[in-house]
């Protein structure tokens, strides 16, 4: 596979936005790891978390505790909390410190350094190598030790600024939740077969489909 050109680290401004904006944002960026080696792939799925408001997050009405205190640091940096006591997932921080929300990185497109992610997945069928949160943290080598906390431009897992990227954006509502089920903040690069699973439109009549174009990012 074809590794990107180099690019900047994203800025910390680009974080200082709502969750779905950003989650929308981060379609198509390259994510790099040097985490235990280099890996590099570009994310095809994510999902927002809105924080107070929103049932289905880890920062609904503001429930603070130790494993989720990374969650209402500074925008920009990494949340990185255990699934059902077996995986890792990553999720990257919103809007402003104390707002409890975030990001959560679902699947992303292997681009480079697959030998040690298949290592590091057990030989699987590389389709399935970044399909879902705990397997791209586990391909990726993200761990709560190395992440969690930590601003993600100074950490050892990066994303980068775009490298020109054209595909569009598909919405859908969020997977593996029991609250707010029915809530568009799934997005997910229209027509990847490297995401966790289809992406089914919410809208009557037709996906529900975006452009690339930026959402008032500042450069």
């Amino acid at each position: 596979m074809r590794r990107p050109p180099r690019a900047a680290t994203l800025p910390v401004r680009f974080f200082e936005r709502p969750a779905d904006a950003v989650a929308r944002d981060l379609i198509g960026l390259v994510i790099a790891s040097a985490a235990g080696g280099r890996t590099l792939g570009r994310i095809v799925e994510t999902e927002a978390y809105l924080g107070y408001d929103d049932p289905a997050s880890h920062g609904y009405r503001h429930r603070r505790h130790a494993q989720n205190e990374a969650l209402y640091g500074p925008p920009g940096s990494w949340y990185v909390y255990r699934s059902y006591g077996v995986h890792w997932c990553a999720n990257l921080v919103c809007q402003s410190a104390g707002d409890g929300s975030a990001v959560l990185l679902r699947a992303v497109e292997p681009l480079d350094g697959l030998a040690l992610m298949r290592e590091r997945r057990g030989g699987i069928a590389d389709r399935h190598l970044c399909a879902g949160p705990g397997r791209l943290c586990q391909a990726l080598g993200i761990t709560r030790v190395e992440l969690d906390g930590r601003m993600m431009a100074a950490s050892a897992v990066t994303v980068l600024e775009p490298d020109g990227w054209e595909g569009r954006v598909a919405v859908t509502p969020r997977v593996g939740i029991t609250k707010a089920v029915d809530w568009p903040l799934r997005f997910a690069a229209a027509g990847s077969p490297w995401t966790s699973r289809r992406s089914v439109s919410i809208r009557r009549g037709g996906p529900l489909v975006r452009s690339r174009g930026r959402s008032g990012v500042r450069r």
